[in-house]
C-alpha cells in the first residue's frame, strides 16, 4: 500500500468511525457511495446555501469554487446535488455545533442529525460528493471563516438585488 492509500485508508476510518457501527458505513459506501453519518461528536456540518455560496466566491464554476472553499475555509466540504441549486456542507469540530451561535446565518448541523457522507473517491458529480476531500484526519473548517463567507455572499446578494 503506498502512502497516499495509507492516508486515505485513515481518513475512510476516522470518518467511518463517526457512525457507532463503523461497519455499516463501510457498508453503505460499498453499496451506494454515500453512508449517512451522525453528526455532534466526530464532527458536525454546517449547511451553505449554494446562492450565497457563488456569490461570495463570484463564481458557480464547480473547479474555481472548490479552489475558492478550499483555500477560504481550510477543510473539508461535501457538496450536495439533490436539492434545489445545491447545497455545501462545510465540516467542522463537533462540539462547535453545541455552541453555534449563528444560526440566522449558516444552520449548524449537530446532535440529532445525519449526513450523507461520500466515499473519499467520490470527487464530482453526479449526485453528493467531496467538493473539498479531508486531506487528513480531522481536517474541518474554521466555523469563523464560514460565517464571513456566508456574510459576504448574503451582502453581494443584496447589493445585486438593488441593481
Amino acid at each position: 500500500m503506498d502512502t497516499q492509500e495509507a492516508l486515505d485508508r485513515a481518513i475512510a476510518e476516522w470518518l467511518a468511525r463517526a457512525h457507532p457501527t463503523p461497519e455499516r458505513a463501510w457498508h453503505e459506501w460499498a453499496i451506494q457511495g454515500v453512508a449517512l453519518l451522525p453528526l455532534g461528536e466526530r464532527f458536525a456540518a454546517v449547511r451553505m446555501a449554494s446562492e450565497e455560496v457563488h456569490a461570495a466566491v463570484e463564481s458557480s464554476d464547480p473547479d474555481q469554487v472548490a479552489v475558492c472553499l478550499g483555500l477560504l475555509l481550510g477543510g473539508s466540504i461535501i457538496y450536495d446535488r439533490r436539492v434545489t441549486g445545491g447545497t455545501y456542507y462545510a465540516l467542522i469540530q463537533g462540539h462547535a455545533g453545541l455552541a453555534w451561535a449563528y444560526d440566522d446565518v449558516a444552520k449548524c448541523l449537530g446532535q440529532g442529525a445525519y449526513l450523507g457522507v461520500p466515499r473519499l473517491d467520490r470527487q464530482q458529480a453526479p449526485g453528493t460528493y467531496w467538493l473539498v476531500p479531508p486531506r487528513y484526519e480531522g481536517d474541518l473548517c474554521a466555523p469563523r471563516s464560514i460565517t464571513a463567507l456566508v456574510r459576504r455572499g448574503r451582502s453581494r446578494l443584496a447589493a445585486l438585488s438593488e441593481i
